[in-house]
């Protein structure tokens, strides 16, 4: 359930209690290969296991929906929303609490929480009391414990890995987040055929094992939260994300991604099954061969970034990421199986670029002393819109079905979304010639200590047009 950083904090090799007292610089290529620590390989090894655990959820969710509820494209849509209704409702006040926790632990507890969550649904169909209201429930819940589970984990990865293996780092996760992509929906498919709903103890599993992880970690993540009310820290998260002219232009890219992407996803199950006629085997593999383009672009991300800048690879694909999915319209006039696997292996490949470049993009513009915050800020404006588009994808398909037939229904609401989604790539473009100017004005200042801006931006936040 997608995944996306913060400064650089203690490594395995120092103290879990060293504090940084200077922001980190803007992004550049690294020449130097450093280990990323133990700690690192713990909480890779517990994300990976999870996020493969995560995509049979995912996978299941909506096919149990479809098939087993004989659920409607707006009851589809209900439960997708749930999915992201924790954020505007939670995300605020979620960096505040996390700030004020110990987040290793606070990760592990909702690692816990899910578990239960998940492990509810096939319980409750063994019962015969599985309904729609229920997986709403169950689905809000696991996404109020990973509104709180993100806030960590965005601080957890510069928590133990230092400055220059950030980009390795995230790459890595990317990597991850892509494999599980790959193996994720066939092997949620052939659980599925098998098991049936209870294939979904195979998430519930997953997260004991990321819980074990977290335990088996180095302690790290105190408390950093600054003295000041909920109000005066919430207020302050959304004010430092919209002062910095680059984090502004990351916030409105994704915003507009969020306002149409989700439509395309929402609705992808109803054009396959229903629409197309597709076999949840056939779904199941597709997805997988589609999800092998995730994985090269969390490969060569880190290069296009080299090259090209982090914040020019981000717009770019943006755009492209956006366009690609209007592949899926060459069904049925082509075999529905590869299209979707074609199209998808693009759609994740662009994706991939976009998470690898957007996340140390975004912590180059943060102080430490304020991570939980603003990213909670941030996640709660980009997130935010995601239930309602999620909602408006399922009803849009439920009330054009009638006059169009749920092919064309599906086929025309997927692309207005992608098109809507489409029009990130204009914010995007001014990110890179923000980036290069701050560069440039850091090399200017030589060896000089820089400390944080009064508002707690990171040195080279520009005002706007000083690029």
């Amino acid at each position: 359930m997608t995944a996306d950083s913060a400064q650089a904090g203690p490594t395995d090799a120092e103290p879990a209690n060293v504090k940084p007292t200077q922001a980190d610089p803007v992004p550049t290529a690294s020449t130097k290969t450093a280990p990323l620590g133990r700690s690192f390989s713990l909480f890779w090894t517990g994300q990976t296991v999870s996020l493969v655990g995560d995509k049979v959820t995912v996978f299941v969710v909506p096919t149990l929906m479809i098939f087993v509820l004989h659920a409607s494209a707006l009851q589809v849509g209900v439960v997708a929303m749930a999915q992201y209704l924790g954020i505007p409702l939670l995300g605020p006040i979620a960096g505040v609490l996390v700030d004020r926790w110990d987040k290793r632990r606070t990760m592990l507890a909702c690692d816990l929480v899910r578990l239960v969550a998940v492990a509810a649904i096939p319980l409750a169909y063994a019962l015969d009391a599985l309904s729609t209201p229920l997986l709403f429930g169950c689905v809000a819940v696991i996404s109020g414990a990973t509104i709180f589970f993100n806030v960590g984990y965005l601080v957890a990865v510069p928590a133990v890995v230092p400055q220059d293996g950030l980009v390795r780092a995230y790459s890595r996760l990317e990597g991850s987040g892509s494999v599980s992509e790959v193996a994720g929906p066939s092997i949620a498919a052939a659980l599925y055929s098998a098991l049936g709903v209870a294939a979904l103890l195979v998430d519930a599993a997953s997260y004991l094992v990321s819980a074990v992880c977290f335990r088996s970690m180095r302690p790290w993540g105190e408390r950093t939260a600054e003295e000041g009310s909920i109000r005066e820290r919430l207020t302050r998260g959304f004010r430092l994300n919209w002062a910095d002219p680059v984090l502004r232009r990351v916030v409105l890219a994704a915003v507009t991604l969020n306002c149409g992407g989700p439509v395309f996803v929402t609705v992808l199950p109803v054009l396959a099954y229903r629409g197309l006629g597709v076999r949840v085997g056939v779904f199941g593999a597709a997805m997988s061969v589609a999800a092998l383009g995730a994985l090269a672009g969390a490969v060569v991300a880190p290069r296009l970034a080299e090259r090209f800048g982090p914040g020019r690879t981000m717009a770019w694909s943006l755009l492209l990421h956006c366009l690609v999915g209007l592949g899926v319209l060459a069904a049925p006039a082509l075999p529905a199986g590869p299209v979707i696997a074609v199209t998808m292996g693009c759609y994740g490949f662009f994706m991939s670029c976009i998470n690898v470049c957007s996340a140390p993009t975004r912590q180059s513009r943060m102080s430490a002393h304020n991570q939980g915050v603003m990213h909670a800020a941030f996640r709660t404006v980009t997130w935010g819109v995601i239930p309602l588009a999620a909602l408006v994808g399922g009803l849009a398909v439920s009330l054009l079905t009638g006059p169009l037939g749920v092919l064309d229904a599906a086929r025309a609401v997927m692309a207005g979304g992608t098109l809507l989604a489409a029009c990130s790539f204009l914010p995007a473009l001014g990110i890179q010639p923000l980036l290069d100017a701050a560069a440039r004005a850091e090399a200017d200042a030589g060896h000089r200590g820089t400390a944080p801006g009064p508002d707690g931006t990171a040195p080279g936040a520009l005002p706007e047009g000083a690029a």
